[in-house]
């Protein structure tokens, strides 16, 4: 499914992340930038240990922050490193705002012209999913009403579940592109 919004396009696949041939994927960091598990894991072994020596040397960054690397031997050119926020730390929503918006941002900064996320903080972060959906779609949807640079976001979910949870939250979007 996707979406047109003004000269951008939002759109959803279910897939792996770390197959995408995106200018940037989006990895849903940790705030000490340690590829350990999940998209992350899945990060460091494709894409390979230069995206881990990358992240030591930047050393980190706060929860709704967003940082870059080259994307090591993966097809994206680059990975943005956004943290999330963990369930019970307090002001979730609005972190997860942040760290959605930051990675866009950084993405324009660096004039790139695509984009994949994950559901950042749903999987050992615990944040809901259906939260995630609305945030994420909402901060997204904001964003390119204002922005020239980006023409394509894209939001691959791993699972069915996942998939039609984002679907179900990006048609109160939008019209549907033909």
């Amino acid at each position: 499914m996707q979406i047109k919004i003004n000269d951008s396009e939002i759109m959803l696949i279910q897939g792996d992340i770390t197959e995408l041939d995106t200018d940037a994927i989006v990895n849903a960091a940790n705030k000490d930038l340690i590829l350990g598990a999940g998209v992350a894991g899945a990060i460091r072994r494709k894409g390979g240990t230069q995206i881990q020596i990358e992240c030591d040397l930047i050393g980190g960054t706060f929860v709704g922050g967003a940082v870059i690397t080259t994307g090591g031997k993966l097809k994206a050119r680059h990975v943005i490193h956004a943290v999330g926020p963990r369930m019970g730390e307090g002001d979730e929503d609005n972190k997860l705002k942040n760290a959605t918006l930051n990675s866009l941002k950084l993405a324009d900064e660096k004039g790139l012209k695509s984009i994949a996320f994950p559901a950042i903080s749903t999987g050992v972060f615990g944040f809901p999913l259906y939260r995630c959906a609305e945030i994420m779609l909402a901060t997204t949807c904001a964003y390119l009403q204002k922005t020239k640079g980006l023409k394509k976001v894209v939001f691959c979910l791993f699972d069915k579940a996942a998939f039609a949870v984002f679907e179900k939250e990006l048609k109160k979007s939008g019209p549907q592109k033909p």
